[in-house]
């Protein structure tokens, strides 16, 4: 099993953040507990007019859900109820600085069990970079069961993934063949600037895609790749400390192929009758599908 040592130092390349942002405003938060008694905080955006669905968002290491004002106002207005849980290893979590440490691993898989749960509906897994590994996980992805875990980590209710900056293999964690186990139609997003910390070659970006690369071809298998983005869309997203290019309107396409996808996959939707993934034409975007 990986020790939480072992883990923030598999996590240490991910984001150190600074949240500054102004919260974006939420309809309501509810409270729900894990095993054991835990209280799990999750911000709940109402959908806007006749609610289409439902989308569970797992936000990345140490940001918030209230860091991706974007995305989650163009989910709700299509009618999403977006629902996001507040993990443990956020810098606004009340327990993330305790001494004695948590489990990290454990408590995010125990957090998208919860809400999963409380949503009480098939759903639409959504995560950005740690989180796009939860929402993968939730899809089918095989990783590391967590110590005091039972049961399969794939959620049958999650019945499609949009992971945005997602991690490739982590060491300990998810070994690069437990992608091919991906389940659901999934899109997978990633940046030309999206460069691993650390690492001295300008293509590692490409490993952001590993789900993609990986997966077993099903024809709703789908990569969007965007021109000039970053982890952090200039610090639009995630951590808005990690300023850097305006990458407004790449924030703003990321918006309209998640929304295409969600037209086509998400829970309800007529296979029969579903139209086409498209993206918007743009040099700033590349689409691939498999």
């Amino acid at each position: 099993m990986t020790s939480r040592r072992e883990l923030l130092g598999l996590l240490a390349g991910l984001p150190l953040l600074s949240l500054s942002r102004p919260a974006l405003a939420a309809s309501r938060k509810r409270v729900i507990t894990a095993p054991g008694g835990r209280r799990i905080t999750v911000t709940v955006w109402n959908a806007s007019g006749e609610r289409q669905g439902y989308i569970l968002f797992s936000h990345g290491f140490r940001s918030a859900p209230e860091f991706y004002p974007d995305w989650i106002a163009a989910w709700a207005g299509a009618g999403f109820e977006v629902h996001a849980p507040l993990h443990t290893d956020s810098l606004q979590h009340p327990l993330m600085d305790k001494p004695e440490g948590l489990p990290v691993w454990k408590t995010r898989v125990e957090d998208m069990r919860a809400v999963s749960r409380a949503i009480g509906a098939d759903y639409v897994c959504a995560g950005h970079s740690f989180g796009g590994l939860m929402a993968l996980v939730a899809g089918g992805v095989t990783a590391e069961t967590p110590e005091g875990i039972t049961g399969p980590l794939a959620d049958p209710r999650a019945r499609a993934v949009i992971a945005l900056s997602p991690p490739g293999p982590l060491k300990g964690l998810v070994s690069k063949e437990a992608f091919s186990h991906l389940a659901r139609p999934a899109l997978v997003q990633t940046g030309t600037r999206d460069v691993l910390p650390g690492r001295d070659d300008p293509e590692s970006w490409r490993e952001h895609l590993t789900a993609f690369a990986e997966a077993l071809p099903s024809g709703d298998r789908h990569a969007l790749l965007l021109e000039g983005v970053d982890h952090y869309f200039g610090g639009l997203v995630c951590d808005p400390a990690k300023t850097g290019p305006d990458q407004h309107a790449q924030l703003a396409l990321v918006s309209q192929v998640t929304l295409a996808f969600l037209a086509r996959y998400a829970p309800g939707r007529d296979a029969e009758n579903r139209a086409p993934l498209a993206a918007p034409r743009s040099p700033l975007l590349r689409l691939y599908h498999k």
